[in-house]
């Protein structure tokens, strides 16, 4: 898969000290998804169970045991993934996942 930033990831440890601790789950979520080939949905939950699928290609992956998450958006069609959001969370309640 293409993600599509990897500097929008790294920019959330870097510009906060207090998240210094996504950095290694974060990255850990980038090196699988690089090498992974989700057509669908389904491909998603196979590698990642507790994935939450969404509408038009949105899905919340939960980082670091629940503690952050990552909301994405896939074009299985091109195997690009697009971040669309990484925070706490906290951060997560206030944003609505289906239009960030």
């Amino acid at each position: 898969m293409r993600i599509i930033a990897l500097s929008t990831l790294k920019e959330f440890w870097i510009d906060s000290p207090d998240y210094i601790d996504a950095k290694d789950p974060i990255m850990s979520w980038y090196r699988h998804t690089l090498k992974a080939d989700w057509s669908s949905p389904d491909k998603v939950k196979s590698d990642f169970g507790n994935a939450s699928i969404l509408k038009d290609g949105r899905v919340v992956f939960n980082i670091s045991g629940n503690k952050y998450r990552l909301i994405v958006q896939i074009n299985y069609d091109y195997r690009v993934i697009y971040v669309r959001f990484i925070g706490t969370h906290k951060q997560y309640d206030k944003v609505d996942a289906q239009s960030i």
